[in-house]
């Protein structure tokens, strides 16, 4: 009997994690209390995988002071140091190496949390044992160590942060779960309070035909994959997207479903970007007027969110730097901040959402803009509750995560979503009379 109730009383804990990432690209406006009332987890990013490597370490100083970020939520809200993100790799793969290299790794990260005071740890490796950034130039058949290494190097930082919260950030595409397979997946859980699932970006830039990059059915299969191969549900935290995703369509077809529509190449054979898709977000400067102010750069940044132009010969890319090259100026580049050859994404996004089309098959919110050859997609506000009760609740899963903070900031209407399914989720446990 007292097993039991130990384990309904942790059922009750894990249910109630709401972790939400914060990170420096996405800081301009910040939510007031009301709207993070209810997270219990704020994950700032990145800290370099590098960092931890060497003896003694690198120094990681966060991009806004812990005291400030602790403000922005409720007291007791953990505060976690994220390390890693995309294409950033090399550390963790030195790290994990060998026994010695991973008690050094351990034994840096421990003393960088202490110093700075972070409550908990999150390892974003994106991937080990490959399909990383990197994938062309360092194929996984050099990675497949890490495979074994990856709940190694898991393991000893757990070790060497003791009582605090170790977290990971795992993919949501199957062909990415190159290390997660049922053998190591134990050795993985065992290591870690908690696992977020990154259940968004199912579809990118290595596709050829469209399809959801979020969605109530590409979320469910997600996380009945990590299932079969063990991973305890308990353990596992739903990702959700505060961000679109756009795709340039094949010239000649017609997208009349959400699935299968061809695309022009997104990926080139080296493994760069084509500058044929992206991601929009949800922040007020994606919405706003040109403003009038614009001053020329003195940085090379640009864009919504900013009040920089860049000078008269460069472009203003998608993701905020001003630049000459095809991924600066063609589709999605942002006019009024620089020289602009392609499709404005960003009046293209207004359409999508003033038109959207639902999914009922696959519950995602998708538009096909005719006149670039523009598919996008996205979760809606109503979406994301759904997957509560579609998901979440049934799967028993721990909880719910988002990416991230800064890019709702237009209404905090995907905040504002996931709070209420948090608050939901609680009153169910309290009606159960865990």
């Amino acid at each position: 009997m007292r097993s039991l109730i130990f384990a309904l009383l942790a059922s009750v804990v894990a249910a109630s994690r709401y972790v939400v990432y914060f990170d420096q690209w996405h800081a301009a406006s910040l939510p007031t209390r009301n709207a993070t009332a209810g997270i219990t987890h704020v994950v700032t990013a990145f800290a370099s995988s590098t960092l931890f490597t060497t003896d003694p370490p690198g120094v990681y100083r966060p991009f806004m002071n812990l005291t400030q970020v602790r403000g922005l939520f409720a007291p007791g809200t953990k505060v976690c140091m994220a390390i890693g993100g995309w294409g950033d790799t090399a550390g963790f793969s030195a790290g994990a190496a060998t026994e010695e290299t991973r008690k050094l790794y351990a034994k840096n990260v421990a003393a960088t949390v202490k110093r700075l005071g972070y409550d908990c740890v999150d390892v974003d490796w994106e991937y080990p044992g490959g399909n990383g950034e990197d994938y062309k130039q360092n194929p996984n058949s050099n990675k497949t160590s890490e495979i074994e290494t990856y709940p190694l190097l898991l393991a000893e930082i757990k070790k060497a942060i003791k009582c605090k919260e170790l977290s990971i950030a795992v993919p949501g595409r199957e062909g990415d779960m190159i290390a997660f397979t049922a053998e190591q997946i134990p050795k993985i859980s065992d290591a870690v309070d908690f696992v977020n699932l990154m259940t968004y970006d199912l579809m990118n830039r290595r596709d050829n035909a469209t399809t959801h990059h979020t969605s109530i059915q590409g979320s469910l299969d997600t996380v009945n994959k990590y299932i079969s191969l063990g991973m305890p549900a308990s353990k596992m935290v739903l990702g959700f997207a505060f961000y679109a995703k756009w795709f340039m369509t094949a010239p000649g077809y017609i997208c009349y479903a959400a699935v299968g529509c061809p695309t022009v190449l997104l990926e080139a054979a080296d493994g760069t970007d084509t500058g044929n898709s992206g991601a929009m977000t949800f922040e007020t400067g994606n919405f706003a007027p040109l403003p009038s102010n614009l001053t020329e750069t003195p940085d090379g940044t640009c864009g919504a969110g900013t009040a920089f132009k860049c000078k008269s010969a460069d472009c203003c890319g998608q993701w905020g730097f001003c630049g000459t090259e095809v991924g600066h100026c063609g589709t999605g580049c942002q006019a009024g901040f620089g020289r602009c050859e392609g499709a404005s994404t960003k009046e293209s996004f207004k359409k999508a959402l003033a038109s959207a089309k639902y999914d009922s098959l696959a519950g995602g919110a998708w538009y096909w803009d005719s006149a670039f050859n523009i598919f996008w997609t996205w979760d809606t506000p109503a979406i994301m509750a759904s997957k509560f009760d579609q998901i979440v609740v049934p799967k028993g899963l721990g909880g719910v995560m988002a990416w991230s903070l800064g890019e709702d900031s237009l209404d905090w209407s995907h905040l504002y979503a996931l709070q209420a399914g948090v608050k939901n989720l609680k009153g169910s446990d309290s009606d159960s009379g865990n």
